[in-house]
């Protein structure tokens, strides 16, 4: 058994340095929110000795982890309460060669994304194992022009990478219509990973008409970060659908969760030759070409008029529509059918119109989806309430519907 030694996340110079000793075997590290106090406890006396300082974070993280542990990843929580994941060293290690495999080897990687976050922490995790450093954004907030800078400075002698959630690229692609030098820096990649949320497809189309060469990815903190680009799983990634649930598998699996054996149970199974899965909560299917598809989470379901409705497919086909790009689509409770989808946008409409709920109820006819699918109600705001990690927060969304 070994510590577990928090840092700020905001310092990634210290971050990347605690990686670099933990994927060597020594203490794991925890890259901490820089909005909560960071607390170290590099031993079990220590920790045992060490007050209740107040912190959200005191009552787990004076445990130790197995020796094989190397970086503890807190998940945003969008959708459940915060779950603290334990990834080792193989499987850190695991994901990165699987991800240089995928792409054109080994390279320099800008870091635009949060350190405490799995898509930047593995940005570290793949320059250490590149043995290459990592430019940084910087910045308290994403923007388009200082990535364009960070960007330039890349060592063009090597393949250059970045990891991006949709809402950045969004901006991005937005800023570049009116800034040559963006644009620029978005085709100066050789690949763009995309990943925390399902990406609209006009953003995807946007951005290759910019000439970026982008690539979908889907996975969790529990998979080491994404494992399934464009819907292909990568080397040594397995897939399967099991009860209508996304189930993945390989090398990079997460050991379960920080003192919660519960959940831990619950979230990863073993096979009788003891092949161990991850439970995603997804629903999805494998198509006949061996795409991996998510229609939505499980959680995410519901029952309407006695029919079973994916919120997350209704929300594909509605950000399929010109001008609803970034919608969310909530449930809200209803007399008559139990639940029904609702929308919310940004945008600067007063009022919904019936003209706009009928708009969006053939876009749902026309996915194919029940009657049950079509929105009942549609809300714009002037701005889309989001977690750090730049996904909607679905809980905010949904609360501000029934206020």
């Amino acid at each position: 058994m070994k510590p577990v030694n928090q840092v700020a996340a905001s310092d990634v110079a210290a971050v990347s340095r605690a990686l670099r000793v933990a994927l060597d075997g020594g203490p794991a590290v925890w890259p901490v929110d820089p909005a909560l106090r960071v607390l170290t406890f590099p031993s079990s006396d220590d920790a045992a000795a060490a007050p209740d300082r107040g912190n959200v974070n005191t009552r787990r993280e004076r445990e130790q982890v197995d020796d094989g542990v190397a970086l503890v990843v807190e998940t945003s929580g969008s959708t459940d309460a915060p779950k603290r994941v334990l990834l080792s060293a193989a499987a850190l290690r695991a994901s990165a060669a699987a991800t240089a495999a995928a792409l054109d080897g080994p390279g320099q990687w800008l870091l635009a994304l949060p350190a405490h976050y799995i898509a930047g922490a593995q940005v570290l995790v793949r320059s250490i194992v590149a043995g290459t450093e990592p430019v940084l954004v910087g910045g308290e907030h994403f923007d388009p022009a200082a990535f364009a800078a960070a960007s330039a400075r890349l060592d063009r002698r090597r393949p250059r990478y970045t990891s991006l959630v949709p809402v950045q690229l969004g901006r991005l692609v937005d800023a570049a219509e009116s800034d040559r030098r963006i644009a620029e820096a978005l085709r100066s990649f050789d690949r763009i990973l995309l990943g925390g949320q399902a990406a609209p497809p006009s953003l995807i189309v946007a951005a290759d008409v910019l000439g970026a060469r982008v690539t979908r990815t889907y996975g969790s903190s529990e998979t080491s970060g994404g494992c399934v680009y464009d819907g292909r799983p990568l080397d040594g990634v397995g897939a399967r659908i099991v009860d209508g649930l996304v189930e993945l598998t390989g090398p990079m699996l997460a050991d379960g969760y920080l003192g919660d054996p519960e959940r831990t149970a619950a979230a990863f199974v073993a096979d009788a030759d003891g092949t161990r899965w991850y439970r995603t909560g997804d629903l999805g299917r494998i198509e006949h070409d061996g795409t991996l598809r998510i229609l939505g989470r499980a959680d995410d379901v519901i029952i309407s008029g006695g029919v079973k409705v994916a919120l997350g497919e209704v929300e594909r086909a509605i950000r399929a529509r010109p001008g609803f790009a970034d919608a969310v689509v909530v449930r809200v409770t209803d007399p008559e059918w139990g639940e029904r989808p609702a929308v919310v946008a940004t945008g600067t409409e007063a009022a919904a119109t019936s003209d706009a709920l009928a708009t969006l109820a053939r876009a749902t006819d026309a996915a194919g989806l029940p009657p049950a699918a079509r929105p009942v109600r549609l809300e714009f705001v002037d701005r889309m309430p989001l977690l750090a990690s730049g996904k909607p927060d679905r809980r905010a969304i949904a609360a501000m519907l029934s206020s």
